[in-house]
């Protein structure tokens, strides 16, 4: 982007990525066109990252994990899910998700799309490859409510199995709280004959799926997801042994990957690794789940291995400007960037709006909700008021998908997959995108300005330096994806205010059941929202859960027959105030 806007050392998730756009069409009827991109598979080969995501007919590729640039392949399916990318004996090896035969590919050099077929594999979901330190290769796959995560070893050059496959692990929600099914793990009565009978046919149990193994030291950590995608509540667990194939002991720190709360929820079926410095990440998939139960977006967070062997992620304030550092750093310390939201419920017009999606929607901290403007023309706008100047120092503007099913031309190069139809539009459909703030509402200063620059940016952050003084910030859109309605689920404003942080709130925990902890505090009038950490133990309150406006939480996410520790931080536009801990009793 234009202006005084920068690629600084910053992300925002969810992160902003050339989503490709899909033609849908479920076997219930209808069409919806929307952008997808989940289920990461993120590796560090030759200096560059590479990120392989579902649904993508190619992948993205990076050398600072800020920028991302697609590179479309022609030789890779386009239409199968949750792709897998690793590097074995120096070469990139690719698979992806099919109910027939599920293809390997290998490739030396992945830009110039040399992937060439391996082996024309087995049927299997969700795939995983792995090579241990002593060059052997192992294979595990699964993605089902019944049947287990398995593994197997394989041929380094032809990936043919060696030996039987081994049943692993599979869902255990009667003793792992986060597994169970439903949005805040609560099981809602479907509405209509036919989501009875999908959900009759389904069942309790949680999906297992998204198999990604990494080593650390002499334990292997096999990670899996549960209990579904389209629930706030997906997450990533893990089982630890002492070699590739077992035997598994469940790691009771699970999930340790978790974001049901806050701006963009879910973070589950992802991949853990390191950048150049050793730092620890983990991609993940974040839901939307509006147009269809597959939309989705992909996230980024810092993660790591305490001094116990503790697998982690640190996903507080998760959805918040996050540093990418040029240097080795502590997870839990050298990552935020100490932005506070700005925008949270600030009074917002616009140009024109569509019935049912008004500005206030773009401020509400909602992916799922969005204005959407009232006409298709150029030039429509959004303006938030944040009440008081302000020091702003970033703003990222989140674009959501409105009716674009009535204005995208119909694919016909698609194909039955995961349940629908489906094709992919594979040029990108940017918006064009004027940002500006004012201290007065009448002199706009530009900060950010795409016009013409065919930049496809759907979850854009522009870091302002130097940070301004400021009251009002306006978008205007130019060029629209298929030239339909500009609409905005998150207009955030990143900064801080001139006030004091709320004061500090004091939680009162009791346990429930087994699975379930009530979790209560008394409100403080100055506070946005807070965050609730626990753990297995007080100085491991590795879980976070981000609430605005609720003094409550029923967590259900808790392993029964473990302890566990919580505090409660309170938060506004002026910081945050650490919460005492205190045990669940």
């Amino acid at each position: 982007m234009t202006s005084e806007s920068r690629e600084a050392a910053f992300i925002c998730n969810p992160m902003n990525l050339s989503y490709r756009y899909q033609d849908l069409r479920p076997r219930s009827g209808g069409r919806t066109v929307h952008r997808e991109g989940a289920d990461p598979s993120v590796i560090r080969y030759r200096g560059r990252f590479y990120l392989f995501v579902s649904m993508a007919a190619g992948f993205w590729h990076s050398t600072d994990l800020l920028t991302w640039e697609y590179r479309g392949s022609e030789r890779l399916p386009a239409l199968d899910y949750a792709p897998d990318v690793r590097e074995i004996n120096g070469a990139l090896y690719v698979s992806a998700s099919r109910r027939t035969d599920s293809p390997f590919f290998r490739s030396e050099d992945p830009l110039a799309d040399d992937f060439t077929l391996v082996n024309p594999g087995f049927p299997f979901w969700d795939p995983h490859l792995f090579q241990d330190d002593d060059g052997a290769v192992y294979f595990y796959w699964g993605c089902s409510n019944k049947e287990p995560i398995t593994g197997v070893r394989v041929d380094p050059d032809t990936m043919d199995r060696i030996g039987e496959p081994v049943p692993l692990f599979g869902g255990d929600p009667e003793h792992h709280g986060w597994e169970q099914i439903g949005e805040n793990h609560v099981k809602t009565e479907p509405t209509t004959e036919l989501a009875k009978m999908i959900a009759d046919y389904l069942g309790d149990a949680p999906f297992v799926e998204g198999a990604w193994m990494t080593r650390h030291g002499e334990t292997y950590y096999l990670q899996y997801a549960a209990p579904g995608t389209e629930w706030n509540t997906y997450a990533d667990g893990y089982y630890t042994a002492p070699s590739p194939l077992g035997p598994f002991e469940y790691g009771p720190n699970s999930p340790f990957s978790s974001k049901p709360g806050g701006f963009v929820t879910g973070a589950g079926h992802g991949s853990t690794f390191q950048d150049e410095h050793g730092n620890w990440w983990h991609a993940s998939t974040m839901r939307v789940s509006v147009h269809h139960e597959f939309e989705r977006r992909v996230g980024l967070f810092p993660a790591g291995f305490d001094a116990d062997g503790v697998l982690f992620c640190n996903q507080n304030f998760g959805d918040y400007p996050t540093i990418v550092p040029d240097r080795r750093v502590d997870p839990w310390t050298g990552t935020f960037a100490g932005w506070m939201l700005q925008s949270f419920r600030a009074e917002t017009t616009a140009s024109s709006s569509a019935e049912g999606h008004g500005p206030e929607l773009a401020v509400n901290e909602d992916i799922r909700t969005w204005w959407a403007a009232g006409t298709t023309q150029p030039g429509a706008w959004l303006r938030t008021d944040l009440g008081e100047e302000r020091t702003v120092t970033a703003i990222q503007l989140n674009l959501a998908d409105h009716d674009l099913a009535a204005h995208a031309p119909e694919r016909t190069d698609g194909a039955e997959a995961a349940g629908a139809w489906r094709a992919i539009h594979p040029d990108p459909q940017p918006t064009e995108v004027l940002i500006e703030v004012s201290s007065d509402g009448e002199r706009w200063h530009t900060v950010s300005d795409n016009r013409g620059s065919g930049e496809d940016a759907p979850h854009a952050l522009v870091v302002l330096e130097p940070a301004r003084r400021a009251r009002f910030v306006r978008v205007t859109a130019g060029r629209t994806p298929f030239d339909g309605p500009f609409s905005v689920s998150g207009l955030r404003v990143f900064g801080t205010g001139d006030g004091a942080p709320p004061a500090a709130a004091d939680a009162r925990a009791e346990r429930v059941d087994g699975r379930t902890a009530r979790i209560e505090w008394d409100p403080c009038e100055t506070a946005h929202g807070y965050n609730v950490r626990y753990g297995i133990a007080p100085d491991k309150l590795y879980h976070s859960w981000l609430l605005y406006e609720q003094n409550d939480l029923d967590l259900r996410t808790l392993n029964a027959g473990s302890d566990y520790w919580v505090a409660v931080d309170s938060f506004n536009e002026n910081g945050i105030t650490a919460g005492p801990v205190v045990k669940i009793t």
